[in-house]
């Protein structure tokens, strides 16, 4: 079952964000949908769908997945394994791959253009290609 990023709004009662999703399955996956949702079952207006709404961001795209003891929630261990290998090589690398994961995860389009690295040609006549029995 997925769900399609539709808007956020900021709750009237709380103030707080909430994200709103169209759900998507196949009619056994709505069914156990609706099941779960029980009282806060809503579908749009404009298409009949059902909504899925989170306090926080989870993708534009997420897998919905249903527990055992009837909770819907986003799949995020995508982002987390993401995060905690971003954590792992901190420094730039760590930035960098958060980057990536965060564009890949998004769907979204890389914000510059990539940087072109120029090695001058006195630095590619001083590289000496690796001797035999080298250990890398």
């Amino acid at each position: 079952m997925r769900a399609t990023f539709l808007q956020e709004y900021r709750s009237k009662a709380t103030k707080n964000l909430v994200y709103l999703y169209e759900v998507t399955g196949t009619a056994a996956e709505l069914a156990a949908y609706e099941e779960a949702q029980g009282v806060h079952f809503r579908t749009s207006k404009e298409t009949g769908k059902p909504l899925f709404y989170h306090w926080e961001f989870a993708g534009n795209s997420p897998n919905l997945l249903i527990s055992k003891s009837g909770k819907v929630f986003p799949d995020m261990s995508e982002f987390n394994k993401m995060a905690s290998l971003a954590k792992q090589f901190g420094g730039n690398l760590g930035q960098e791959l958060a980057k990536e994961a965060a564009r890949m995860l998004l769907g979204t389009k890389p914000t510059s253009a990539p940087v072109e690295h120029h090695v001058s040609e006195q630095a590619e006549e001083a590289a000496e290609p690796p001797t035999e029995g080298t250990v890398f």
